[in-house]
């Protein structure tokens, strides 16, 4: 690592977080990867949710799907949105089970060669992104699937407010029960539940759960999660500003009196909005203040007193918890996550010790 800027990902608080929705739901665990593994990197999440016991992982997209398969992931995988179906011969090659959610996606689909492609049935129950709204119609869509060959092993809705709305999430639940019941086949795999809903609904209807930001130690409603993910700098510079100098960009903070301004190597290149400003981070047992805009590349901080350059700086951790975060921003951690790009440096930790580090410019490697 060169740039002393970096993310902190704990495998064994992931693996344990694996477990423990394996022993609340008492279900399979469908893993989510998405997105990079939220942003802190596919395969090494893969690898470590495999070895707590997932039964299989989940995408968004073909081409997140066979960027795990390029980088050796043979395990099952799920895509949750869009798959064209000019794909699906290589995804029935590459064993990547795909979503049927429309009569005109299912009658595309057929018209290519699937035989052998592993389908899950998409139900909407109230989401209103993808998904078939009647029986009538996931009927007509298992038929023709079938028909040209292919494995319907699954079926699946996904809960718009697991996380606030315990009553739209029983009406939703509802619905999907009573189409999967009524549909009148022997689905393999079912699955309704998401990270929430894994911990904190109960649902004697699916055998499956998919698990996502629960991995990270993220739950509104689940109190036993491990936290798994930290960001970090170093301070590069401290200096005393005198009283009436402004900082930064758009000179929007001035100093009231003579005060100590440490910068740091992140900015809103790096996925540290501009919103944070005025946020505090932590920094040598103080509360800093971010003063000034965020620049692209880097970040200036208001100093109760000085310290050393290459002092560490914590963003977010054991001192600020993502979700304290992501509610001073009007946001979700989700977003906070995803957001922190490639230039950050990820490292892994297991029994608190580097494993292994990535940063886009170095060849990743399966942990």
């Amino acid at each position: 690592m060169h740039r002393k800027t970096w993310m902190e990902v704990d495998l064994d608080a992931i693996e344990e977080n694996v477990r423990t929705a394996r022993s609340v739901s008492h279900k399979d665990v469908i893993a989510v990867v998405k997105a990079d593994g939220y942003g802190l990197g596919d395969i090494a999440v893969a690898n470590a949710v495999i070895r707590a016991g997932a039964v299989s992982l989940a995408v968004s997209s073909s081409e997140e799907a066979m960027i795990l398969r390029n980088k050796g992931c043979t395990e099952p995988i799920l895509i949750l949105g869009h798959t064209d179906p000019a794909d699906l011969s290589q995804m029935a090659a590459e064993n990547i089970a795909v979503p049927a959610y429309s009569m005109n996606w299912v009658k595309a689909a057929v018209q290519q060669p699937c035989e052998g492609l592993r389908v899950h049935i998409k139900i909407d129950t109230g989401m209103n992104r993808i998904g078939f709204r009647s029986l009538e119609e996931v009927r007509e869509a298992i038929a023709l699937l079938e028909q040209a060959g292919c494995d319907i092993e699954g079926i699946f809705t996904h809960f718009a407010c697991a996380d606030s709305d315990r009553q739209f999430t029983e009406k939703q639940y509802r619905r999907f029960e009573a189409i999967v019941t009524q549909c009148g086949h022997p689905f393999r795999i079912i699955h309704c539940d998401n990270s929430e809903a894994a911990l904190s609904f109960e649902d004697p209807l699916s055998n499956a759960v998919r698990f996502g930001i629960g991995m990270y130690g993220i739950s509104e409603t689940y109190q036993g999660l491990q936290p798994a993910v930290s960001l970090y700098s170093r301070i590069f510079l401290v200096k005393q500003v005198p009283a009436g100098e402004t900082i930064g960009y758009g000179a929007s903070y001035q100093t009231a009196e003579d005060e100590w301004i440490a910068t740091m190597p992140i900015g809103y290149a790096d996925g540290l909005i501009r919103k944070n400003q005025g946020r505090c981070v932590y920094a040598d047992g103080q509360m800093a203040p971010i003063v000034g805009r965020v620049c692209m590349d880097q970040t200036m901080i208001r100093l109760e007193h000085p310290v050393e350059e290459g002092t560490v700086v914590e963003l977010f951790g054991p001192h600020i918890p993502l979700e304290k975060m992501a509610e001073e921003l009007d946001t979700i951690p989700y977003e906070i996550i995803c957001l922190i790009s490639k230039r950050i440096t990820r490292i892994y930790k297991r029994n608190r010790k580097t494993v292994n580090e990535f940063n886009g410019r170095m060849a990743e490697s399966i942990i």
